[in-house]
């Protein structure tokens, strides 16, 4: 079971390795939102459908103050050599190899059992503050609709549930609502 970070909180700062051999610091980017996309490993099919999506569509991220990163677990040279392979030149495939997997264990979307990170999306706003986090099935492409329709207008509001805890929920384009239970209140365990 994932113990995703929590929305609201500010995502833990990394330093990796692109395909391109640049180094990628977070706390250099703020200003600009930020989507972590975990993938599990390199040369997989689903994968590389979820990265091919997310390649797609970088001149809309580019439009909405978003930088796209691809994570994994693989080293340097297997994701540069996937991501030749691909054809891919503007999405940044960042190597969470060394120490293994220490970023994804730092959101919560490391699978010990598995030696790997889980198929997770989790954006960060321009102050680099958790707005979304979600995990997906192995087998399952994410969908970027609704990470899209989020970053084109989102709103951080505070509501109390029926319980009186504090959940950070964030109305997207079309006036979906989401909520995540906010950890930080009342001593509330994130891991329920």
């Amino acid at each position: 079971m994932l113990d995703l970070i929590q929305m609201g909180y500010e995502g833990p700062d990394f330093c990796l390795k692109d395909q391109f051999g640049t180094y990628v610091t977070l706390s250099s980017l703020k200003g600009r939102n930020i989507l972590l996309s975990f993938h599990p490993l390199a040369w997989t099919e689903v994968c590389q459908a979820q990265v091919n999506s997310i390649d797609a569509h970088i001149k809309l991220f580019e439009r909405l103050n978003t930088l796209p990163f691809a994570l994994s677990v693989d080293s340097f040279a297997a994701k540069k050599a996937w991501s030749d392979a691909l054809g891919i030149k503007k999405l940044q495939f960042l190597s969470d190899f060394w120490p293994h997997g220490d970023v994804a264990r730092q959101y919560g979307v490391f699978v010990e059992k598995e030696g790997f990170s889980a198929r997770v999306n989790i954006i960060l706003n321009e102050k680099h503050e958790v707005i979304f986090a979600k995990g997906y099935e192995l087998g399952e492409v994410p969908n970027l609709r609704e990470i899209i329709f989020l970053l084109k207008d989102y709103t951080q509001t505070e509501i109390p549930n029926l319980d009186m805890e504090i959940q950070r929920c964030l109305k997207d384009a079309v006036g979906r609502t989401v909520c995540m239970k906010d950890s930080r209140s009342k001593g509330i365990d994130a891991t329920n």
